[in-house]
């Protein structure tokens, strides 16, 4: 039986960036904050023996324990979903610190036209652009309204950059200069210069110098070493939750930290949640947490999974567009181009996570798409993260996969290689979505999360296209061999992509077609915010760490809100306002038969 704790104000699910800044913000305020999360403590001293590619790149040491928990996957519904046994795909963090620990660090603010997709499309393009299996909307806030909440996130994370001069508009410049840029960097801007594009040195959480955040932590400068991505960073020259918000939550004296701590289950009376369920994993003890608000802020997958085993919210059904929790999975693609040079070799095992440089022509709405088969895009960027042995041996097309000619060849090019990516947005689809197996279940014997997803003809059209504009900026910079990256028929989800993943709880001004308000706050149930990439009603062209810090410091600010005003939805719903227009409507009707 579980043992029921004294009541807190408010406990957070995980501890990783978005937990980070709500016990931060709401601790600085007062309020006493519960986070529990079930991985092990870390900071920046568990990190001094992290060079080791084998156990951290390939063996996952800071990635989520699959053998607990995992989920199944299938492309579509009539086939049967299976246990993913080891991650591939995508790396879901555990521990404190989740995924923040071993990001690269690259900081985006999404578009304006990211944020209004909807509208936007609609005007310039038509409402059929894409088709009716796409269920694109706004997200129920506009780029002017979250602006603030960018730089905030920005400038605790002391964010190195300069101007993106096809970007959104800025209030104020990133706190820190860029980081140094490189004689490839160098290359790659000079060709996109002389294509007519706009080159710029990438938005980066690696820091280009000491820096001290507002809230006086101090964030050291990096060091370029290669080990950023799967690694956690031993200078604490990373922005991290474990240097930033999280060390701010514990010096406020309002925040208690338990790890090892499994939420199973979201208590709830129908209408509001009382607290959570959650297992000791330690001593397999079983504990409810009371709390007057429940704050959601685990990866998109462990967010909507509880929310589904739970029974809150309207679980999302494929066959009739219907409920919203599930809905509007999405990912990315990764369009680009290799360039194989014969007579030049270049440094690419020093780097950082976000050392790099981009071009955002190609994002968005910053090209006509009316003679195009597809919208958006995604920022291109030429990367210096650090090339490691193992798991890097670059070849041309054609090479054998072993042997002898194989080791020949990756010896030659592996200072002979260069590549250009983009992070291909990802329009929703109804048949892309989340929902229980049926079959499998966990080590707590409750049902997996089952991810039903599949590339769709605008992923096929949008991957073409930016290949193609990879391709010739890496002609320009003078590749002997340039070969395009190419696309499966089906996602496959096993080898690495990108840990990008978007929706399940998404955003918006309609409790029809989305499942929490603009302060991520549920519309069926007040008191439990959803704070993470599960709330992105689609996914841009960028990292979502950005957008993601930037709606956890309005999710914050909504919280103090909500305790002030004694409860009640934060924002009208989008339904309500038209049910009040067309009582007004017939109010004067009657007035004016009356007259």
């Amino acid at each position: 039986m579980a043992q029921e704790l004294d009541k807190v104000e408010v406990v957070t699910v995980g501890v990783g960036w978005t937990a980070g800044i709500i016990a931060a913000e709401l601790g600085k305020a007062g309020v006493k904050v519960v986070g529990l999360e079930r991985g092990e403590n870390r900071d920046t001293s568990d990190f001094q023996m992290v060079h080791d590619e084998y156990r951290y790149a390939l063996r996952y040491e800071l990635m989520q324990d699959a053998s607990r928990e995992t989920l199944t996957f299938r492309n579509h519904r009539e086939e049967r979903a299976l246990p993913i046994r080891q991650w591939g795909s995508f790396l879901p963090g555990e521990g404190v610190g989740g995924a923040g620990v071993h990001w690269n660090g690259q900081t985006w603010r999404f578009l304006p036209y990211d944020l209004q997709i909807k509208t936007m499309t609609d005007q310039k393009y038509g409402a059929d652009k894409l088709g009716k299996d796409y269920t694109l909307q706004d997200w129920g806030i506009t780029y002017e309204e979250m602006e603030p909440y960018f730089y905030q996130f920005e400038a605790i994370a002391g964010i190195s950059g300069e101007e993106n001069p096809m970007g959104p508009p800025r209030s104020n410049p990133y706190p820190t200069p860029p980081m140094k840029s490189t004689p490839i960097l160098d290359r790659f801007k000079e060709a996109a210069g002389n294509l007519g594009l706009h080159p710029f040195m990438m938005p980066s959480g690696n820091l280009s110098e000491n820096y001290e955040n507002p809230d006086g932590q101090q964030i050291n400068a990096c060091q370029y070493c290669g080990f950023c991505e799967r690694f956690g960073c031993e200078y604490g020259a990373k922005s991290t939750p474990n240097v930033t918000v999280i060390p701010t939550a514990l010096d406020t004296g309002n925040f208690e930290l338990r790890t090892d701590a499994d939420v199973v289950e979201i208590m709830h009376d129908g209408q509001k949640a009382t607290g959570v369920r959650y297992v000791d994993l330690k001593s397999g003890e079983e504990f409810i947490q009371p709390a007057d608000i429940v704050v959601m802020t685990s990866y998109v997958m462990n967010n909507t999974r509880l929310l589904l085993q739970s029974g809150l919210g309207k679980p999302y059904n494929p066959d009739d567009g219907t409920g919203v929790i599930g809905k509007n999975y999405c990912y990315q693609i990764l369009p680009g181009a290799t360039g194989y040079f014969e007579d030049e070799k270049f440094n690419t095992y020093m780097g950082a996570g976000a050392l790099g440089a981009s071009v955002d022509d190609y994002n968005g709405d910053n090209f006509d798409h009316s003679d195009l088969g597809f919208i958006h895009g995604g920022v291109m960027s030429i990367t210096q993260t650090g090339r490691r042995p193992i798991a890097n041996n670059p070849v041309p097309n054609g090479t054998p996969g072993w042997g002898s000619e194989f080791k020949k060849q990756s010896l030659h090019y592996y200072h002979r290689s260069l590549s250009i990516g983009a992070q291909g947005a990802s329009m929703p689809h109804r048949s892309n979505y989340m929902d229980l197996d049926p079959t499998y279940k966990d080590a707590h014997g409750n049902p997996l999360l089952r991810l039903n997803y599949d590339f769709t003809e605008q992923d096929r059209k949008l991957h073409e296209y930016l290949s193609d504009r990879a391709a010739e900026i890496m002609e320009e910079m003078g590749a002997d061999i340039v070969e395009k990256a190419t696309m499966p028929d089906h996602y496959d989800i096993v080898p690495y992509q990108t840990t990008h993943n978007t929706g399940g709880v998404i955003m918006g001004d309609d409790p029809e077609t989305s499942a929490v308000n603009n302060y991520l706050q549920m519309w069926d149930h007040e008191n439990v915010f959803v704070v993470g990439a599960s709330a992105f009603a689609h996914n841009g062209g960028y990292n979502p760490t950005g957008t993601v810090g930037a709606l956890a410091y309005r999710a914050a600010e909504g919280i103090l809100q909500y305790r002030e005003s004694g409860g009640g939805q934060l924002v009208q719903a989008k339904q309500k306002s038209k049910l009040a227009k067309k009582y007004k409507e017939a109010e004067k009707k009657k007035n004016r038969r009356l007259a």
